[in-house]
């Protein structure tokens, strides 16, 4: 017997697709329109510690935690040293990675990470300047960042609501911002990427022709 072609008309699911993109776009747009002094400030942080040589260390658990892998490895390929902390591991002596002259970046959709608390204490007591990206400044990371980049309260896209979906599209937008702007204030150029970046297609678009 053969199998059912798959079906290619389902009004109803194609709807439920298309509000989930709706969904999270709203959500980019809301983020956009929350863009102010804050993320300046914690731009310049961020600009500064780069200038002196120190590193972005992004933390984050659960799905959070995967996008933060994302925004190191795009910070550390457009010119900011940068990587990646699983806010439990840091817990268990990953904390030795996170050094005074280093920045946190914490990421956190409900700023009541049980597991980045340590993390958060840690930078305060190391002088460490600690960002936090979040839907909630007053939760408690909020109270022990040093700067907030606030996230758009907006529902979650899944149906239950639950889901890390807005939030995280919105906090891997946030950090895509932050490297961007960073490589505008740096005069980070086609060239100086291709030096960090000297493999595949974009490596070989990022070098210069040959005479």
């Amino acid at each position: 017997m053969s199998a059912s072609a798959p079906k290619t008309s389902d009004p109803a699911l194609l709807d439920a697709l298309r509000n989930v993109l709706r969904q999270e776009a709203d959500a980019l747009l809301a983020l956009a329109a929350q863009v102010d002094g804050e993320w300046l400030r914690a731009l310049h942080i961020l600009a500064d510690i780069r200038a002196k040589g120190g590193r972005i260390i992004v933390c984050g658990v659960g799905k959070s935690g995967h996008v933060g892998r994302k925004i190191a490895a795009t910070f550390a390929s457009t010119g900011t040293p940068s990587f990646f902390v699983h806010g439990t591991e840091a817990s268990h002596g990953d904390l030795g990675m996170i050094q005074p002259g280093d920045a946190v970046l914490m990421l956190s959709a409900s700023g009541g990470t049980a597991e980045l608390a340590d993390v958060a204490h840690y930078a305060g007591g190391n002088a460490i300047p600690l960002l936090l990206i979040t839907r909630k400044p007053e939760s408690a990371l909020g109270k022990l960042a040093t700067h907030v980049i606030r996230l758009p309260d907006v529902p979650e896209a899944c149906p239950n609501g639950q889901a890390p979906t807005t939030s995280s599209t919105a906090m891997l937008a946030a950090g895509d911002a932050l490297a961007v702007a960073l490589m505008h204030l740096a005069g980070f150029s086609r060239a100086d990427f291709g030096r960090y970046h000297p493999g595949g297609q974009l490596g070989l678009s990022s070098r210069a022709p040959r005479a």
